[in-house]
């Protein structure tokens, strides 16, 4: 009926399915964890995915799959884990149902083989536990949080219109950060979608503040650019130093502008990203405050969205940096090319009145060749007439030699314009084809 399929049409239409969140029911228990892994680890990913599946009896990935969902087990011990490759991470997710009295006490994560986890290629820049559980009593949840999360002050809210209740402290508990979620009224695959959400809130949030340490040591060295930049510009204003020293130090500044702009802006874009992925997903839960807890999206605003800002105000800074950087090395280079042009001008000056003088000489040479030439030829014609008086002639020999001079000089005279005519002719000739 219609004509081939594009190459891509049928991965493009599966995109939008892809990672798909896991149906779950209260009362679950899953453990994420969040792994930077480098480019020349990622084949051994699914090497270690391979490894688990062997031994747990389950098919592995494909290759080049980028994302993998596997059921391991059967009865109290049945567990999911799922892998998803993203840009620069990996996340790892186990499901498991069922709770213990305690929360926390048994983690999905600890179902996985001893050691597999710690296993995995990369480094891990977010793990979360979280519990999903049923709408208990307010006795019961006092005791819940106090378990869960101790003396510190929780972090909260009401989410997806009243369905659900959501706690956390955002403190790493034994190195993982912790979620509460309370089912009201969640439909299954509802909850694993917020529960989904919960991990990519948190692995978003510590992936975006990878770039605050940088943003921290570049900005000492901002301060100080600035302060030489300042100077230089003082400097050109006032017409103090020498223009090539100070073209010199603005292309060292330059430099080192560009130098932080290369070692940073990666890290500050996905900064950029990231924050509005965090604050995408906090939207998406729909959050409703209950009394006396403050809610995800203020604490992240009053904590998470100032260290951002942050990020983004020394990106902006090195960013106009290297364009007051770049305009002052473009004033100096006018003025460095002005005062070019006028000591050009000043030695084509001085090459046109040398010229001139050579002209002058060269005049003065001619009329003493003028001169010269008819010395000579007036001699030759006195030898001349001596040698035709000898022969017979009755020549006045002085005469003839005195009679001769004004021809012998015009004539000279005429022969060294006409040289000098055709030798001003053929320059003008080649000018003109140059």
């Amino acid at each position: 009926m219609f004509p081939p399929d594009h190459a891509l049409r049928a991965t493009l239409a599966d995109e939008v399915h892809a990672r798909p969140p896991e149906a779950m029911r209260a009362p679950a228990s899953t453990s994420y964890v969040a792994v930077l892994v480098e480019p020349e680890q990622r084949s051994r990913e699914l090497e270690h995915l391979a490894t688990l599946c062997e031994t747990q009896g389950v098919p592995p990935p494909k290759p080049g799959a980028t994302h993998f969902r596997a059921d391991f087990g059967s009865g109290p011990g049945a567990h999911v884990l799922k892998w998803e490759r993203h840009g620069e991470f990996s996340g790892y997710t186990v499901i498991a149902s069922g709770i213990d009295e305690q929360p926390f006490q048994n983690v999905a994560a600890a179902l996985l083989p001893t050691g597999w986890l710690a296993g995995i290629p990369g480094a891990t820049i977010a793990a979360v536990h979280a519990r999903l559980l049923a709408a208990p009593d307010e006795d019961r949840m006092a005791w819940l949080l106090g378990q869960a999360f101790g003396s510190q002050g929780v972090v909260g809210s009401a989410i997806a219109d009243g369905a659900a209740r959501v706690y956390t402290d955002f403190h790493l508990h034994e190195g993982c950060t912790r979620f509460v979620l309370i089912d009201h009224h969640l439909t299954e695959r509802q909850a694993g979608r917020t529960l989904q959400r919960l991990f990519e809130i948190e692995a978003y949030r510590m992936l975006a503040l990878l770039a605050l340490p940088i943003a921290r040591r570049q900005n000492p060295r901002i301060v100080q650019i600035e302060t030489a930049l300042a100077t230089l510009t003082d400097g050109i204003a006032r017409d103090q130093g020498d223009d090539e020293a100070l073209l010199h130090e603005l292309t060292r500044l330059a430099a080192e502008v560009e130098s932080g702009l290369a070692a940073s802006q990666f890290r500050f874009g996905a900064c950029r990203a990231y924050e509005e992925l965090v604050v995408r997903r906090i939207g998406e839960l729909r959050e409703q405050r209950l009394p006396g807890i403050q809610p995800l999206q203020e604490f992240m605003a009053r904590r998470f969205t100032p260290a951002v800002a942050t990020v983004n105000t020394v990106s902006q800074r090195l960013h106009d940096l290297s364009e007051r950087v770049s305009q002052a090395s473009a004033l100096l280079s006018t003025r460095v090319d002005i005062t070019r042009e006028r000591q050009n001008q000043a030695l084509l000056a001085s090459m046109d009145r040398r010229a001139k003088l050579q002209l002058r000489l060269q005049q003065t040479v001619e009329g003493l060749s003028v001169a010269a030439i008819c010395y000579y030829v007036v001699g030759l014609v006195g030898y001349g007439a001596k040698a035709l008086k000898g022969a017979g002639l009755p020549l006045n020999v002085d005469l003839v030699v005195g009679a001769s001079i004004p021809l012998v000089a015009l004539g000279v005279i005429a022969a060294v314009r006409r040289a000098r005519k055709h030798a001003s002719g053929g320059e003008r000739s080649q000018t003109f084809t140059r």
